[in-house]
C-alpha cells in the first residue's frame, strides 16, 4: 500500500530543562510539540528523520544556542488559527505582546477573544512561540503547557532581572 497518499506521521519524545517533549512530524512538516506530564513516558531510543532537525534545533535552543526556528511546520487548525500561529512567529526571541496588540496585528481589535483561543489551541509549543503572549498588565495568564513553563521559558529568553509577573 506504499504510495497510496498516506503519510506516515512519527512521534519522539525527547526531555528537555522543563519536562518530556513529545514531537510530531512528516515528510510535509512538524505538526505537534507538546509538554508531557507523565513520568512513566519511555525517551525514543530512535529517531525517525523526519523529526531529527526539529529536535535538534529545540536542543540549541534550550542550551541558549538558538533564538529562531527554522524547520517545516504543518499545523492542523482553521485559516483563523492559522493565521494567528503566523503572527506569533513574528514574535521575536526574548519579547512578549498582549492579547490586545496580537488582535490588533490581525487587523480586527475585536478578536482579542478568538485570538486568544487560537493562541490557546496551538499545537507547536516553542517553535510557534505562543508563551510569548502575555496579559495586557504583564500577567503570564494561560498556558497550555503550564504557568511555570511559560515562565521558565520567558526567563530563558530574557534573563535579564525583572520583576516577578506572577
Amino acid at each position: 500500500m506504499h504510495g497510496s497518499g498516506f503519510k506516515t506521521m512519527e512521534t519522539t519524545i525527547i526531555d528537555s530543562p522543563i519536562g518530556k517533549i513529545e514531537i510530531k512530524g512528516d515528510r510535509s512538516g512538524i505538526s505537534s510539540v507538546l509538554f508531557l506530564d507523565s513520568e512513566e513516558i519511555l525517551i525514543s531510543s530512535t529517531m525517525p528523520e523526519e523529526l531529527k532537525e526539529a529536535v535538534r534545533q529545540l536542543e540549541q535552543y534550550f542550551k541558549g544556542e538558538r533564538t529562531e526556528f527554522n524547520v517545516k511546520i504543518s499545523a492542523q487548525g482553521t485559516d483563523f488559527q492559522k493565521r494567528v500561529w503566523e503572527e506569533l512567529r513574528k514574535i521575536p526571541y526574548g519579547k512578549t505582546i498582549s492579547y490586545e496588540q496580537m488582535a490588533h496585528r490581525l487587523g480586527n481589535p475585536k478578536v482579542i477573544r478568538a485570538a486568544a483561543s487560537a493562541n490557546g489551541k496551538n499545537p507547536i509549543s516553542i517553535i510557534i512561540p505562543c508563551h510569548r503572549v502575555i496579559g495586557k498588565n504583564g500577567s503570564l495568564t494561560g498556558y497550555a503547557g503550564g504557568i511555570n513553563r511559560k515562565k521558565w521559558l520567558l526567563e530563558h529568553e530574557n534573563p535579564s532581572p525583572q520583576q516577578t509577573l506572577l
